[in-house]
């Protein structure tokens, strides 16, 4: 990488970063800690107000990538962390449910996802995007493993709105990462505002990953509404879970040198076809755990496995996306994509609890497996696409 690329790989991951930890503190608890308000003690409610994050998030994303096509990436992305704060305020300072459902809808409102990595890809050439990308990915992933640990510790301390307070303060740090942190972004591509829109929808390779990261997030989701459950099973207190998850998580990333020697070699598709079917098998895996005795081992060694698949998805996936779509079109790109995996979050959760209530435990693992193996029936027939040229390096 240049310097302008290391620069800019570590900025905007760490506004990923940032982001996403105020989101995933409030994750492990807030279940808990929202029946403590008046109207918590209504589940429809609850699973509303934990879940409306990532519709208005799944609703908001292509508006604010198209929007910064338009208007620009870093002007768009301060928006959108200001709106992410004052959503986080608003719920730190709910006196009740309904309060705190507009907080997280406000919250989600702050649809940023798609103009960061459209940037990171302006920021970019082709052949080192994978690993900026995957920087980013491996921020989401550390986010998420160190919110685990910490997340019960602060709730102890400061409780669910200290927690938001919080959330709010690391999003306006992300302002000023934005500002000062990120190199320039590349001046606008003008006069190709029109059709875009359907261009994407009819773009073959975008909808294979637009299909793909559907479901890589929604099954994601989906099994995390069960997993928590067999890892007690097989005798492992949720205080505990983190030995788990941390573990394999930091371990994961080992899977991603794989992959980056696997792109310069030319066989980023074969990477990308074998980490679903590697994600395919550990469902099945899960469906086998689930269905008769749980083996601790055996769950911890299948947590691995995923992650390694999620982490080199979560890497190829947006990278391949942004050497697909057109520079002019990038952010309406980016923005269907984020658009589609907030809604994988949305429908995951929704039909994960619906599945585990309905028809068990091994039925929901059962069809996390199906949809992902139509996924890799779906990607299949996908190119990778050639190296374009550098963009601007100058800073």
């Amino acid at each position: 990488m240049t310097p302008t690329e290391r620069r800019a790989s570590a900025s905007l991951a760490s506004i990923f970063a940032l982001r996403m930890l105020g989101l995933f503190l409030v994750l492990p608890v807030f279940a808990l800690e929202a029946r403590r308000y008046p109207g918590g003690e209504d589940p429809v409610w609850l699973g509303l107000a934990m879940g409306i994050y990532g519709l208005t998030q799944g609703l908001l994303q292509l508006p604010f990538g198209m929007a910064s096509d338009r208007f620009g990436r870093k002007r768009v992305i301060v928006l959108g962390l200001v709106i992410f704060a004052l959503g986080s305020f608003w719920a730190a300072a709910a006196t009740d449910l309904i309060g705190l459902l507009v907080g997280r809808s406000l919250q989600g409102a702050g649809a940023v996802s798609a103009a960061v990595t459209a940037l990171l890809a302006d920021l970019t050439r082709d052949e080192v995007r994978t690993k900026a990308m995957a920087l980013v990915g491996g921020s989401i992933g550390l986010m998420f493993a160190l919110s685990l640990v910490v997340s019960p510790l602060l709730t102890a301390w400061i409780g669910l709105s200290g927690l938001f307070w919080l959330t709010g303060v690391l999003a306006l740090v992300g302002v000023g990462v934005v500002i000062w942190g990120a190199p320039p972004a590349p001046e606008l591509v003008t006069g190709q505002s029109r059709g875009r829109v359907r261009d994407v929808l009819a773009h073959a390779d975008l909808m294979r990953l637009n299909v793909g990261v559907f479901v890589l997030h929604a099954v994601q989701l989906a099994m995390w509404v069960a997993v928590p459950a067999l890892l007690v099973q097989a005798g492992l207190q949720s205080a505990q879970h983190w030995q788990v998850y941390l573990p394999a998580v930091l371990l994961s990333f080992l899977f991603l040198g794989v992959v980056f020697a696997m792109e310069r070699r030319g066989y980023l598709r074969q990477v990308f076809l074998f980490s679903i079917a590697l994600m395919t098998l550990v469902e099945a895996g899960l469906l086998v755990q689930s269905a008769g005795t749980t083996s601790l081992i055996a769950m911890a060694l299948l947590l691995f496995v995923f992650f390694c698949g999620f982490n080199a998805l979560e890497a190829t996936q947006p990278s391949l996306a942004s050497r697909i779509a057109p520079r002019a079109m990038r952010g309406t790109a980016m923005g269907i994509y984020n658009t589609l995996q907030s809604l994988g979050f949305f429908v995951g959760g929704v039909a994960g609890g619906w599945l585990v209530k309905s028809w068990g435990t091994p039925v929901l693992f059962l069809c996390c497996g199906l949809a992902l193996l139509v996924w890799l029936c779906v990607a299949w027939g996908m190119q990778t696409p050639g190296r374009t040229a550098p963009v601007n390096q100058g800073v």
